[in-house]
């Protein structure tokens, strides 16, 4: 593959592009190698239910809320600066977690790790838009999407296989250690870029922003706990409302907006803000809570878990590049609702199966739900730019962007808390007592069941045997999955509804039309 272009020597450029590549392979390994390991986090340094659940959700909630920000830093700091301190940073905070005395500062330091991740990836991606021209930029992010995939589709196998021979810190001491060599390889051959016409970071839409996410993220996850109409869940929403409506007062004010409201003037732009919304109910949703109950309650080991789990991520390495080419036949559209409709049948497979029973019953459903949601991920990043007119490209991007990772993270805290809520009334039935002690371990129960951590379930709940427990979790995840099954279909029809008829004169006829235009966008 030739990747030279007119900006330097090929000898430079590959080593700049095999570092960010690098930095973009551990971010979903350092995301599915944590759900992995929580059962043995949990084992190793306890913790209630609702702090191993941050494990994952504090990582993907600073991730998701500060792309756009720290793509305005990168513009006005320096690509290659914000790189230097997201990747090192990164490498630190891996390291860091790697020592973790307990689970709160394993939830404060995944969070912080979000944090530089976002300053890594959004100025690494920046610095690639500067390094490489034409057909050879095209495909130099097609091997920075290819890398996510790759993280994607083996992070849980490499996390099984380090914590069955070297413990669940090894994991993050990998990931830092794949973070160095990316950092010697690339930070020397990079030169500094920056936009000269950067005006700096829009504070108080980045701050109102990053507040209406966490604080509903973190309201959503305490509710299974506290209670829906407890005074702290309450408040929780209700400021995060509150912070919504100011972000959206400051944009529509602000002179240089991180989040251009008018775009959603466009009814094709709105339908592409589904896809993400699609993914992250039918596969990220599953990434996370499937190992935990293929360890938690099916008994398996890290290792098989990880194994199984490639049925379900693999077919991403495949299907993306392969749906491209469908574009000549089918719009991307409707392409995308078709892959809703195939996953949303996969998911109804899966709630079928006994999980007990051999390992085929569950690897075809899998690859079923791989092959459906491959579909609109491959299409939706080209469609998020060829939706708008072309010099709104660069923010349609970064829009897009945003609304994958936080809805990732939004998506989780939403489906643990349904999972907990569907838990407590199956152990309910279980459990005949309805006196307030009881009720109140019933809720913690429901809680450890979520996170995969049955022994502590039961330890809690002696009313109810390990079996009645471990039934009244495949009862709440089945649930679960009819949950699943119907956003899927629901996201199936905004596709449809949205983004089936034939592009305008503003639109690109494919997405490989509109990954030009966002990287046009970018180096300008």
């Amino acid at each position: 593959m030739n990747l030279a272009s007119p900006n330097g020597a090929q000898s430079n450029k590959l080593p700049i592009l095999a570092a960010v590549c690098l930095a973009a392979l551990v971010l979903p390994l350092s995301f599915s190698g944590g759900a992995v390991a929580t059962p043995a986090i949990g084992r190793d340094l306890g913790g209630d239910a609702t702090s191993l659940t941050w494990i994952t959700n504090a990582f993907m909630l600073t991730f998701g809320s500060l792309l756009m920000a720290a793509g305005a830093l990168a513009d006005q700091f320096g690509r290659k600066k914000l790189f230097v301190y997201g990747l090192g940073g990164f490498i630190l905070t891996s390291a860091a977690m790697s020592f973790a005395p307990s689970v709160f500062w394993l939830d404060i330091l995944r969070g912080a790790q979000g944090v530089v991740a976002a300053a890594s990836l959004s100025s690494g991606a920046a610095s690639l838009a500067q390094e490489f021209d034409g057909h050879a930029r095209t495909r130099a992010f097609s091997m920075l999407g290819t890398s996510f995939g790759i993280g994607l589709a083996f992070g849980p196998l490499m996390a099984g296989a380090l914590i069955e021979h070297f413990g669940w810190r090894s994991i993050f001491m990998v990931i830092a250690a794949i973070g160095v060599v990316a950092f010697v390889f690339g930070v020397p051959r990079m030169r500094e870029t920056r936009d000269p016409g950067a005006t700096g970071l829009d504070y108080p839409g980045t701050i109102t922003f990053t507040a209406t996410l966490v604080l509903f993220t973190f309201g959503v996850i305490q509710a299974p706990g506290s209670g829906w109409g407890s005074p702290l869940v309450v408040t929780l929403l209700v400021l995060s409302a509150v912070f919504l409506v100011a972000f959206v007062v400051i944009e529509s004010r602000v002179k240089r907006p991180m989040l251009e409201l008018s775009l959603f003037r466009y009814p094709r732009f709105v339908g592409v803000q589904m896809l993400p919304v699609g993914t992250c109910y039918c596969y990220i949703v599953l990434i996370i809570m499937l190992p935990l109950r293929f360890i938690g309650a099916e008994g398996l080991s890290e290792i098989d878990a990880g194994l199984l789990m490639i049925a379900l991520s693999a077919p991403m390495l495949v299907v993306p590049m392969l749906v491209a080419s469908f574009t000549r036949w089918l719009s991307a559209g409707v392409l995308s609702g078709i892959g809703f409709l195939i996953a949303a049948a996969g998911l109804y497979w899966l709630s079928l199966v006994d999980f007990g029973g051999p390992r085929v019953a569950l690897i075809l459903p899998m690859l079923v739900i791989g092959v459906g949601a491959g579909m609109p991920w491959g299409l939706m990043d080209g469609l998020s730019v060829s939706v708008v007119p072309k010099e709104r490209a660069g923010m349609a991007a970064g829009i897009f962007s945003t609304t994958r990772v936080a809805g990732e993270g939004i998506a989780l805290a939403i489906a643990t808390a349904v999972l907990a809520a569907l838990a407590h009334t199956s152990l309910q039935r279980v459990v005949t007592d309805s006196s307030t002690e009881v009720s109140a371990r019933i809720a913690q129960a429901a809680q450890h069941i979520t996170a995969g951590d049955m022994t502590h379930a039961a330890a809690i709940l002696p009313e109810a045997s390990s079996r009645a427990i471990s039934l009244s979790y495949a009862q709440a995840f089945t649930s679960l999955l009819h949950v699943l099954i119907v956003i899927t279909l629901l996201s199936a029809v905004a596709t449809f509804a949205f983004l089936s008829r034939t592009p305008n004169h503003d639109d690109d006829q494919d997405a490989g039309a509109g990954n030009k235009k966002v990287m046009d966008a970018v180096n300008a």
